[in-house]
């Protein structure tokens, strides 16, 4: 019997799949636990509905992704704080800082996990800094911090 899991079934498959099992298992253990229903022309058009707007929904979201990345890459921010004697700086620049400032100066929403620091910017100099758009896209930008 082909039936459509309706959730996650362990050793069976994820929800939204079509697989085929034994009538006794379908009826018994299945249905009951609402895991599954069966494979209708209906049920089987209404899962491929699902994923043609899912796969929409995902082209979109990557458009509008590399578009903000295109916005992130012209970006130049100069930051400029207090520093010692060689050029190390009082503190350090993290990655909330650089997303305050992006907030700030260029109106654009970006959270502070998103931004790929090796370590905190503790030095005078300018440096590429990478922010993670999507998980396909990501955008350098140039800081630069100097001596206030």
């Amino acid at each position: 019997m082909k039936v459509v899991l309706l959730q996650d079934v362990k050793s069976l498959g994820k929800k939204d799949d079509i697989v085929n099992v034994s009538d006794g298992y379908a009826r018994n253990y299945l249905f009951p636990r609402k895991l599954a229903a069966e494979a209708t022309a209906g049920k089987l058009n209404e899962i491929s509905d699902k994923k043609s707007s899912l796969e929409n929904k995902k082209k979109k979201e990557l458009e509008e992704a590399k578009a903000l990345a295109e916005r992130l890459s012209k970006i130049e921010l100069v930051i400029k704080t207090k520093a010692g004697v060689n050029g190390k700086l009082f503190g350090s620049i993290t990655g909330k800082d650089i997303a305050e400032i992006i907030k700030q100066k260029h109106k654009i929403e970006i959270d502070k996990k998103k931004i790929v620091l090796d370590d905190a910017i503790k030095a005078l100099g300018t440096q590429d800094v990478e922010v993670k758009v999507y998980p396909e896209v990501s955008a350098k930008i140039k800081v630069t911090v100097t001596e206030e």
